[in-house]
């Protein structure tokens, strides 16, 4: 098939490999603006577009893709059979979605109709969800809420971060979609519009991670895997922020919540952990980072910041 690839982050290069693989022609890649990051406020260009460039695609970089008619115009010219998009960053107007001959589709991370969004991969595990996987699906006005052609389930392992779940479904997108697009040519797939329980994975922010410690120990373990590697849950230790980077949970079995102890408050320190009340049970700490420190395990930790039972971790 003659197609057009719409992507922006890491995410989106493993469908995209898998096209060019796949004996596809991939005339022309579009993805978001390069952008000025890190503290020399460098210009850098998406996962994306040097993906496309190492293949020596065309890349097109529209700053807004609704009213642009000099890009439709683009897309025009190019005349694709079908434009795949996975994590492309912007709402495709009904211009571009009428476009191609097999129509838009795209690959999205999560078993739809369930955790439609921008961030459903840190979601289910949050949740504590024990199965997600990728969804194709045609492309229409609504976000995320087209009529869906194939599936593939990923399990949610008990240690899962975002970060693992992340290269475990952007590895699952490529196969999916050279399945789609065989299917497509063929005439066999069958549209399943999306009905039933559905709910929508909210953008990731910072302040989502700012631990609440009133929550149960479960709550907190799962916020804490599903925003690793970011935004990072935390808390403060005084006035410095603490990333918490890997925590179990912990009943507490013969232990007693500090006299007066509000959640947040250390309960215990042993060699390879640091045990804080919560709301409900204990959360075993075993790797944190301080601020302006590297991550490193509880023991190390405490070496160098020894903590003690009554210590607070606040909020």
């Amino acid at each position: 098939m003659k197609l057009v690839f719409m992507g922006t982050p890491e995410f989106s290069v493993p469908a995209f490999e898998a096209l060019l693989s796949g004996g596809h022609t991939v005339e022309a890649v579009v993805t978001q603006p390069d952008k000025p990051r890190g503290r020399g406020k460098e210009m850098q260009e998406t996962p994306v577009k040097q993906a496309a460039l190492a293949h020596k695609i065309p890349v097109l970089q529209p700053e807004r893709v609704r009213g642009n008619e000099e890009f439709l115009e683009q897309l025009r010219k190019i005349n694709p059979d079908v434009i795949v998009v996975i994590a492309f960053g912007q709402i495709l107007p009904k211009e571009v979605l009428e476009l191609p001959r097999y129509g838009c589709i795209n690959i999205h991370a999560s078993l739809l109709p369930k955790y439609r969004g921008a961030a459903p991969i840190q979601w289910v595990i949050i949740d504590g969800e024990t199965e997600t996987g990728i969804t194709t699906m045609y492309m229409e006005e609504g976000l995320d809420t087209g009529d869906m052609l194939l599936k593939t389930a990923v399990p949610i392992a008990e240690d899962e971060t975002g970060g693992s779940l992340h290269d475990k479904l952007a590895a699952a997108g490529g196969p999916l979609i050279l399945e789609t697009l065989r299917g497509l040519e063929a005439g066999t797939l069958k549209r399943t519009p999306q009905t039933g329980e559905t709910c929508y994975a909210k953008i990731l922010t910072k302040s989502l991670g700012k631990i609440d410690w009133s929550m149960d120990a479960v709550s907190i373990e799962r916020l804490i895997r599903g925003l690793s590697p970011w935004p990072s849950a935390y808390g403060y230790l005084g006035k410095k922020t603490v990333k918490f980077w890997k925590a179990e949970v912990c009943d507490g079995e013969g232990m007693e919540p500090i006299k007066g102890g509000r959640p947040g408050t250390v309960a215990a320190v042993t060699k390879g952990r640091i045990l804080i009340q919560t709301g409900k049970g204990f959360l075993a700490v075993k790797e944190l980072q301080l601020e302006g420190k590297k991550r490193m395990d509880a023991g190390s930790f405490l070496r160098g910041y020894p903590l003690k039972a009554g210590d607070r971790m606040e909020g």
